[in-house]
């Protein structure tokens, strides 16, 4: 059987079509690969490729992908409101099919070393294959973002690669479950709604468990947003965040506008849901990941 992967690199780059057609390409050049998705967002300039294949060719698209990305965005340049601290900022691998979490930890790992050793980018290994354990929540490795990195590197060693700090940043490198990027905007300008309600949400300051969230000023759109992970669906569905988003919203006199989905979704994160009812603005069948993978002959 096939060991197929699912790789979702998010890079600091959400402006430039130019520069993302480029990232894009070259993850398309290996064989065996296939890009499913992406997504640029100009307001956190971010985008969010998604892409799948046999395991070998995926890590293979993952190194030439990090390697365009460090030398095409300069973090020193950038501004955004999403944390970051790399031109890819955050490459995460999912197993689909054929293939345990037990196999696929020592291969991220193989190549997280790889980037460091061959690319001189600072690596720290997140999620299920964190080597420390203050290093497997993501928001931790984060902390600070780029604008800190430089000293924070210094105290906090990266798992590969120097010890220092270049316009390409760091690269957060992890095995983990399907998590779903999930963002609802509201019909307000002011960024403080939004903050109180991430706050009020997210598992560490006591909110639903499984969710990590922040509130985030969207300039291009004139609204905020609750921009969420939901790292564990099965613990804490889409629908369940937007139920509490909403009576939240509606505390402070606020409407939700709409709701967003970054990335792809598995099948069973929507199974029962009333998709109207979230307010979706982007929703299709083709954000269903297993429809993308039969579409593109991955999955049988």
């Amino acid at each position: 059987m096939q060991k197929i992967v699912e790789c979702i690199p998010n890079f600091s780059e959400g402006r430039d079509e130019k520069i993302v057609k480029q990232l894009v390409e070259i993850i398309e050049s290996v064989e065996d690969v296939k890009v499913l998705n992406y997504e640029m967002d100009v307001d956190h300039n971010r985008t969010v490729i998604t892409f799948a294949g046999y395991l070998s060719s995926v890590l293979a698209a993952a190194f030439k992908g990090c390697k365009l990305a460090s030398q095409l965005i300069d973090l020193s340049m950038h501004d955004g409101c999403h944390p970051r601290i790399g031109a890819m900022d955050v490459l995460p691998f999912v197993p689909v099919k054929g293939v345990s979490f037990d196999e696929l930890i020592p291969e991220v790992r193989t190549l997280g070393e790889k980037i460091g050793d061959e690319l001189n980018l600072p690596v720290y290994m997140y999620g299920k294959s964190a080597l420390k354990p203050e290093h497997e929540n993501l928001a931790e490795v984060r902390k600070g973002c780029y604008e800190e990195l430089k000293e924070k590197v210094k105290v906090d060693a990266p798992d590969f690669g120097p010890q220092e700090v270049g316009p390409a940043g760091a690269v957060a490198v992890g095995v983990r479950k399907f998590l779903i990027a999930y963002n609802i905007n509201l019909e307000t300008a002011d960024v403080e709604v939004a903050k109180k309600i991430a706050k009020k949400i997210r598992e560490r300051d006591g909110g639903l468990p499984a969710v990590k969230a922040l509130g985030l000023p969207l300039k291009e759109e004139g609204c905020s947003q609750v921009s969420m992970n939901l790292v564990d669906f099965d613990v804490t569905s889409m629908l369940d965040v937007f139920e509490v988003c909403e009576k939240e919203a509606t505390s402070f006199g606020v409407k939700i506008k709409e709701s967003e989905l970054i990335g792809l979704v598995p099948k069973a994160a929507i199974k029962n849901v009333d998709i109207e009812k979230l307010k979706f603005k982007n929703f299709s069948e083709d954000k269903v990941l297993e429809n993308k993978l039969t579409s593109l002959g991955l999955l049988q």
